[in-house]
């Protein structure tokens, strides 16, 4: 990947979308809820502390599997593939 995000941000790759229900029914695209979970593939320098001016670090990390609402981020395309760019309070949970 040729971008590298700034500050607070963080890339995100949504996972795939499933295809088939639990009970085996093959569902069309229109039918494919967006996944809200995906995994962490690069963070900024950090949350910018104003009163010091120095980067604290972020909860997560490259390679974090983590969980987000529908509408969180920014959807953009970088060489074909579909990433989210969000800010760490846009996460509500790292799957362990």
């Amino acid at each position: 990947m040729k971008i590298r995000p700034l500050g607070d941000k963080i890339i995100i790759k949504r996972d795939e979308p499933t295809s088939k229900t639990e009970s085996g029914i093959y569902l069309p695209e229109s039918a494919k809820d967006k996944p809200k979970q995906g995994k962490v593939v690069a963070t900024g320098n950090g949350i910018l502390n104003k009163e010091t001016g120095e980067y604290l670090p972020f909860s997560v990390k490259k390679g974090d599997s983590v969980l987000f609402s529908s509408y969180s981020g920014t959807e953009v395309k970088i060489d074909g593939q579909d990433y989210l760019i969000m800010t760490e309070e846009d996460i509500l949970g790292i799957v362990d």
